[in-house]
């Protein structure tokens, strides 16, 4: 017996685990529920917490170039405190809050190669354990899907999604990185733009619109970008001209002059140590579910290589190159 404890406390004969995500894509400011199924192993054991880790593939810019590195952007302890016996099955359902700022993975079905997961932490007395990490699928809200019809009906084209670390000045963002869709222009405004970038920032009253121009130069002027931002409400839906709108705010961004205020903040030199300071105010929030929230210090090394993404015709058309597994498998050797 002292022989299976201490092949236990090495993590040999330890306990497994897997988590199954409901079918499904989840909503930002959603809910995201399952089951966490444990099979003990080969001794007797006391679960102290089972957490849950949402975590995002993220790029950042710093002194050096870009890197990618993995962020983990909200945690909640769904269960423990319990004795899990030799070989004994247990099964532990949870439901959580997504972030209202949760990037989206996929429109229509397709997916935009945006690496998200739920990765599962077993705490048996005192000693950790990431045993299980499986791919997390989110969808738009209504708002969302709305403005990205009528970019692609106005002639905007898709060319890449990503995930950048920092902070939107002037914005309400809440997490430690912000999704940005490229979009190639509308051939009307061709001659006056290389690129549009949009980011959308979720709160439960609405939607913060976050329009970014890569602006043409002219004969006596360079070009530059062009930032503004605007706020719609969920309930805005049904009874707004999308294309119309949308068509408005292009225009008010095609017609600023200037140069942007920015999206970034200055970034940490590298991944794996302390990226506070630089911007970010969030502080990490506390709940009677034991909900932890972002901490911009959350930040590894070693994630695989990124995801392409085709557009045809404005439509949407990606292939993620490498799965959920593999993105994080550098990251999970780290550790």
């Amino acid at each position: 017996m002292v022989f299976k404890r201490l092949l236990g406390a090495i993590g040999v004969g330890a306990p497994s685990v897997d988590t199954v995500l409901d079918e499904g894509p989840a909503l930002p400011g959603g809910t995201l529920s399952g089951q966490v199924h444990i099979e003990g192993g080969r001794t007797d054991v006391e679960i102290e917490h089972i957490t849950l880790e949402l975590v995002a593939r993220v790029e950042a810019e710093h002194e050096d170039g870009e890197s990618e590195g993995v962020v983990i952007f909200d945690r909640t302890t769904v269960g423990g405190g319990f004795r899990l016996a030799e070989g004994e099955r247990r099964s532990v359902p949870f439901t959580l809050s997504l972030p209202w700022e949760t990037p989206v993975t996929e429109l229509h079905g397709q997916p935009l190669g945006v690496v998200l997961g739920v990765r599962t932490e077993l705490e048996v007395t005192g000693a950790k354990d990431k045993g299980d990490l499986d791919p997390l699928r989110v969808g738009p809200l209504p708002v969302q899907e709305a403005v990205l019809e009528a970019l692609g009906q106005l002639g905007f084209g898709f060319r890449s999604v990503d995930l950048e670390f920092g902070h939107i000045h002037g914005t309400g963002q809440t997490l430690p990185f912000y999704q940005e869709i490229e979009l190639a222009p509308a051939p009307q405004y061709a001659h006056a733009v290389n690129e549009i970038e949009v980011t959308f920032l979720a709160t439960p009253a609405g939607m913060e619109v976050v329009l970014e121009a890569d602006k043409r130069g002219g004969l006596f002027s360079d070009g530059h970008d062009a930032l503004t931002h605007f706020t719609v409400t969920h309930d805005s839906v049904a009874h707004t001209d999308w294309n119309a709108e949308v068509d408005g705010w292009i225009r008010q961004l095609v017609e600023r002059h200037g140069p942007a205020a920015g999206h970034g903040t200055p970034y940490a030199p590298a991944y794996g140590h302390d990226m506070g300071g630089h911007g970010h105010s969030h502080e990490p929030h506390h709940d009677p579910h034991h909900r932890s929230g972002p901490s911009t210090g959350a930040v590894v090394a070693g994630v695989a290589a990124g995801v392409a993404v085709g557009v045809v015709g404005g439509i949407v058309a990606a292939e993620v190159v490498d799965e959920i597994g593999d993105a994080f498998e550098d990251e999970e050797e780290e550790e």
